[in-house]
């Protein structure tokens, strides 16, 4: 999540609504992993057999991931729907959705 001008700052009202939020989600076994990401970090590139590798933290900040929540839906317009709770609930900010491939 990326943090703007205009984001809700955290407050009890908050987290109290986002506590009930991922309760919610957890209990209907959607809610898989959440947690959150240092900025620092190191960025790795690989290109023509060469490695190169960047400690941050990073000056674009604002392309920075901080945190990340890990859900198992039925369909991607069901990932969208649960986004869209979220961003009701935490205001203005940008995320990603993405698939997980894995072992099943």
């Amino acid at each position: 999540m990326t943090l703007n001008a205009g984001v809700r700052e955290p407050d009890e009202a908050l987290y109290a609504e986002m506590g009930r939020f991922v309760d919610e989600m957890s209990r209907a076994g959607v809610l898989i992993a959440t947690g959150g990401l240092a900025m620092e970090g190191s960025h790795v590139t690989a290109s023509g057999g060469k490695i190169t590798v960047v400690d941050g933290p990073y000056p674009e900040t604002k392309e920075t991931i901080v945190s990340f929540a890990v859900i198992e839906t039925a369909s991607k317009d069901e990932a969208i729907e649960i986004s869209r709770r979220f961003w009701a609930i935490q205001g203005d900010g940008e995320g990603d959705i993405r698939q997980v491939y894995g072992p099943e």
